[in-house]
């Protein structure tokens, strides 16, 4: 499949997906539901340090959540879009420590992010969460179509499990895929936590 052929698609199923994600109801009890599995996961009773999203939009909500990750005894990081457009991740202590920046989106405060006690390595996350726009139950995924998740992970250790959240209305039966994507080791719904190829 050529590059312009996936890319096709891949406008096609995103705009289905997004369509799908809006008008899904009980965001919130679903959020919780979903969430919960993540926490309740093996892996995350082995991490030290976990990458949580915040969600944007109509995203599985975690934000919700995090109160509680913060309550764990787990260094719990948060990922914030830089000026170049890249990932960049916050040690997150307290709720404080975020606010709302462009777009209504939460994000670390601007004064902290520069303080070289906050700012974490991909390398160090020993579980990332991920969001997306839509999955296949393979674990492909596709995202808004801009790499930034593809950067980040990029950089993750190898053993580092990658696990998607998302609504049951987010799954097609097939995400087309390009060289570079990557696979997610689980993905967890409301009503599945499906296991994915992971990288390969």
């Amino acid at each position: 499949m050529s590059t312009d052929t996936i890319r096709e698609r891949k406008d096609a199923l995103r705009k289905q997906a997004h369509a799908n994600r809006n008008a899904q109801e009980n965001k919130d009890d679903l959020s919780r539901r979903i969430v919960g599995a993540f926490m309740a996961l093996p892996e995350y009773a082995h991490a030290s340090t976990v990458m949580f999203y915040i969600d944007v939009r109509s995203e599985v909500r975690t934000r919700h959540d995090l109160e509680l990750a913060l309550q764990s005894g787990k260094t719990i990081v948060v990922p914030w879009c830089n000026d170049d457009g890249e990932l960049e991740m916050f040690r997150l202590a307290s709720m404080d420590e975020l606010e709302l920046g462009m777009y209504r989106i939460l994000e670390p405060r601007k004064e902290l992010r520069g303080l070289p006690e906050k700012q974490v390595r991909a390398a160090e996350l020993d579980l990332i969460m991920v969001p997306g726009v839509g999955f296949d139950r393979r674990g492909a995924r596709m995202g808004h179509g801009k790499g930034y998740y593809d950067k980040l992970l990029q950089h993750a250790r190898p053993d580092t499990p990658l696990v998607a959240l998302a609504f049951e209305c987010q799954l097609f039966e097939e995400i087309p895929v390009a060289d570079h994507d990557i696979f997610m080791d689980k993905i967890i719904t409301e009503e599945h936590v499906y296991t994915g190829q992971g990288r390969t």
